[in-house]
């Protein structure tokens, strides 16, 4: 039998919820993070406004889909960068773990410089791509898709200069976290 007052006391003996909630620090939230919220912010209302204009009204707003696929590129590419600064994007560690060490930390550092590489590979094409686009306009509002091409460069862009303090910082502890999975960037 278990005993139910063994855990933390809840209730008090006054029959109130006696409980707190630990304090929200957002002090260490980076500024693609507070982007993406508020593309998301964005999105949400464009979405609602869909929602309303054609289920309440029943006279929907053609643009809203759009905008509203636009903005959701927009939280994927900004997004991304929370991801690359986290280093928590997928990853397989399986053969590290049959490699040695001195071929673990080679490999690890040619996957940190080949991410660096890619990204701003991609960085660079999206800008050429934007070059040979310039005159492209949306379908249902009459703006410049490079609005939307810019989401993928800044999203690129701050990737490429994530990777970057990614491998710098994985050079100057010595180790990645495909070497060692159970650490962290909060280890370090």
């Amino acid at each position: 039998m278990q005993d139910l007052d063994a855990g933390p006391k809840i209730m008090g003996d006054d029959g109130e919820f006696h409980m707190q909630d630990d304090a929200v620090d957002l002090s260490g939230t980076s500024l693609e993070a507070w982007a993406a919220l508020g593309i998301f912010w964005l999105l949400g209302a464009t979405v609602f406004y869909q929602f309303f204009t054609r289920y309440v009204l029943n006279d929907s707003a053609a643009w809203t889909e759009e905008i509203a696929r636009y903005l959701l590129i927009g939280v994927v590419f900004i997004g991304a960068c929370i991801g690359v600064s986290k280093n928590n994007h997928i990853q397989v560690d399986f053969f590290f773990k049959f490699m040695s060490t001195r071929m673990a930390r080679i490999m690890s550092t040619l996957v940190d410089l080949l991410r660096v590489i890619f990204l701003i590979a991609f960085a660079v094409l999206t800008l050429m791509m934007m070059i040979r686009l310039s005159h492209a306009r949306m379908t249902m509002i009459d703006l410049p898709m490079n609005l939307v091409y810019g989401f993928s460069l800044v999203g690129f862009t701050l990737m490429s200069w994530r990777a970057v303090q990614v491998a710098r910082r994985h050079w100057k502890r010595g180790y990645s976290v495909l070497e060692r999975p159970e650490t962290s960037f909060e280890d370090a």
